[in-house]
């Protein structure tokens, strides 16, 4: 008599279901990675208006209010944005920069808002994020870089 060799179906059914398990951990985890990676892209975008803004700041002296893209009076020292595939547009208004998100972003996101709120300290220029974003992993990654007291505050 032959010794039989092979998987039976028992065996063939425990492994799909270790990998349906696998999966249905890996797949959030994937999704949230990619938000995060996606947030990134956002908030790298906002770095020339950041360091125009600082620029600005320093040049008046501490005071923000001329450090805006809607400056009527006299040309705006803050250039103007232009849209990536994350950031449908972007403007500053008293050195505080708002974000708003594309839709290519995820969904959910498209139109909604982060602000880059300044804080010109004694020697320092500290930016805090707030947003009107909803989505657990993509707010996460904006506040990620606050203290928490500014985190609490908003």
């Amino acid at each position: 008599m032959r010794a039989q060799s092979g998987f039976t179906l028992i065996e063939l059914m425990i492994v799909v279901a270790i990998a349906g398990i696998l999966a249905a951990v890996a797949i959030p985890q994937y999704s949230d990675y990619t938000m995060r990676a996606k947030i990134s892209n956002v908030l790298a975008a906002a770095a020339p208006l950041k360091t125009a803004v600082a620029l600005c700041v320093q040049e008046n002296g501490g005071e923000a209010a001329a450090c805006s893209t809607t400056t009527e009076a006299r040309p705006s020292p803050i250039p103007a944005f232009s849209a990536t595939r994350e950031v449908a547009s972007a403007g500053v208004e008293n050195g505080n920069i708002t974000l708003t998100l594309a839709p290519d972003l995820g969904t959910g996101l498209a139109g909604q808002t982060i602000t880059m709120r300044m804080d010109a300290g004694s020697s320092s220029l500290t930016w805090f994020n707030s947003t009107t974003v909803t989505n657990t992993a993509a707010r996460e990654a904006i506040l990620r870089n606050n203290i928490a007291t500014a985190v609490a505050a908003l």
